[in-house]
């Protein structure tokens, strides 16, 4: 696990030899207005999930509630200005987000998609508007404020109706070739079902990290983070994707968490470890892909191994992240077979399927326990319409059965339907 260690500026130097960026982003500047850009995306999200087990288990089937449904409407805007002509570029981002409920009640509430009063009611409605300064230099970019993240050690999750947002500041430099480097640190994260300011308890994150690509084909991530009271994660990434003649290729995906928690977080008294690492293979060949991974959790605590979400809720760059289940608990294995289809191959454009299964197993569930297992099977299917007034409309639909024993005790399905539009209005 040293490797996991070296110091991304390490990394730099390495690269140091490379070309370094020719172009300059802040030289070719159109200025703040000719920059700018603004979208909007309408996305209508209709969710269920059945407990089979009518709430005996599992934390989310607690008190009895053995179903969740939520129907909403979610407006998601974004406003980047361009920057200011000159050495040092100036501009400004804006984010809007409105979401309405559509359905949904007492007995069927859902915190994660709407948020609940007091009575346990669902809003009608809920809302968040935030901004960020950003100031370029060269080809690099500070970026202050309420912004989106997406980083293999701190991510803001994008999974329910509306995404989360993250405050704080970022650093995104692309000064060498080839190279990326990210340096950050945020206090506060609104969840993507709520819109106070840190919903989360968040108190302080920093991270700093790159990738550098060797070659079109060939990358290389390593990120390092620190999340007050609670934990340091070190993360590795390495992906290939190997041309094998016409219309064929083989993939390799490797990733690998280290985490340090804080005994105040884990309340055992004691510091605790996880190691996580996934690898993935697959092969592409006309409209079809078939993807094989293994994924292995090494140690925890009490049954967890690893562990995310004061640090963003999409912060688990694994291959066995699935739509239900990350299979991520104490000392798990699990296994995943995976097809992908593309239709256009087939005369239908925008059409794509895809099924996966996983499987994990000896999950440590704690003295006197014998271990527990868990499953998943998954079915999506989405389709973008490719021309038209409605051009770039898409439907999808994700269909998860999920089922799990020993002390895990939850069986479930899991059902999502999203309609998107995107609207570029400047």
């Amino acid at each position: 696990m040293q490797v996991m260690k070296w110091s991304v500026i390490a990394l730099a130097v390495a690269a140091g030899t490379t070309q370094m960026a020719v172009a300059s982003q802040q030289s070719e500047s159109n200025g703040f207005v000719d920059d700018s850009k603004l979208n909007i995306l309408s996305r209508n999200l209709y969710m269920n999930r059945d407990f089979r087990d009518n709430g005996a288990g599992g934390s989310e089937a607690a008190n009895g509630q053995s179903y969740r449904e939520a129907w909403g409407q979610g407006f998601i805007g974004t406003f980047e200005s361009g920057f200011t002509q000159g050495t040092v570029g100036v501009g400004v981002d804006a984010i809007g987000l409105l979401g309405i409920k559509l359905d949904s009640g007492e007995g069927r509430a859902w915190p994660d998609v709407f948020p609940t009063g007091s009575d346990g009611k669902p809003n009608d409605e809920y809302s968040e508007l935030g901004g960020a300064i950003k100031f370029r230099v060269s080809n690099t970019v500070l970026k202050y404020g309420r912004q989106f993240v997406a980083l293999p050690v701190f991510s803001t999750d994008d999974a329910r109706l509306l995404p989360e947002t993250a405050e704080g500041v970022l650093i995104t430099s692309d000064e060498i070739s080839n190279l990326t480097l990210n340096a950050g640190r945020f206090t506060a994260i609104s969840a993507k079902a709520e819109a106070d300011h840190d919903s989360i308890g968040l108190e302080e994150a920093y991270f700093v990290g790159g990738t550098y690509s060797f070659t079109d084909s060939l990358s290389s991530t390593l990120y390092f983070s620190d999340v007050q009271d609670a934990f340091k994660k070190y993360y590795g990434n390495l992906n290939a994707v190997i041309p094998m003649g016409d219309s064929q290729s083989f993939g390799l995906d490797f990733n690998i968490y280290q985490t340090e928690y804080d005994r105040e977080f884990t309340n055992t008294g004691s510091d605790e470890d996880n190691t996580i690492w996934s690898l993935a293979g697959s092969y592409a060949f006309d409209a079809h892909k078939f993807t094989l991974a293994y994924q292995k959790s090494h140690g925890g605590f009490n049954g967890n191994g690893y562990l995310y979400g004061i640090d963003g809720g999409a912060t688990v760059w694994l291959n066995n992240s699935v739509q239900y289940s990350d299979f991520f608990y104490e000392d798990e294995q699990s296994w995943q077979v995976r097809y992908d289809l593309d239709a256009a191959a087939y005369g239908v454009p925008g059409l794509s399927f895809m099924t996966r299964y996983v499987s994990g197993s000896n999950i440590e569930m704690g003295a006197g326990n014998s271990d527990a297992e868990e499953r998943e099977w998954d079915i999506e299917a989405k389709y973008v319409l490719q021309n038209g007034p409605a051009k770039d409309l898409s439907f999808r639909v994700r269909q998860a059965f999920y089922n799990a024993t020993n002390g895990l005790d939850n069986d479930l399905s899991d059902t999502r339907l999203i309609i998107e539009y995107p609207l570029s209005v400047l």
